[in-house]
């Protein structure tokens, strides 16, 4: 059985509180960052279908994994500085293309 939780948020908190043996007696597996060639990927696969100039598709294709990247960068600042973890996850940068195609 594999259960997928974001660490983001109180969610995942009260679970492991309510269900100590979530963490006790499972295997959990921490996955590393997307390295920027498949964010690139992801990123054009979903602003495939938005209508926009190929020079325009470009950019906004290669602005996604950078704004990612960056705000990986200030998270590790904070963390440094304010001792407080600040998560980005794969749903992250899923929603920031969402919030993008919304805008658009």
């Amino acid at each position: 059985m594999c259960l997928c939780f974001s660490p983001v948020g109180d969610a995942f908190r009260n679970r492991a509180r309510k269900f100590p043996a979530l963490i006790n007696c499972t295997v959990i597996d921490w996955f590393t960052q997307w390295p920027e060639d498949a964010l690139l990927s992801v990123a054009a696969k979903f602003l495939d279908e938005v209508e926009m100039g190929d020079d325009l598709r470009k950019s906004v294709e290669l602005f996604m994994p950078f704004s990612f990247k960056s705000v990986n960068q200030v998270c590790e600042m904070v963390k440094q500085k304010e001792r407080r973890f600040v998560y980005t996850t794969p749903k992250s940068f899923l929603e920031l293309i969402k919030l993008f195609k919304g805008m658009l």
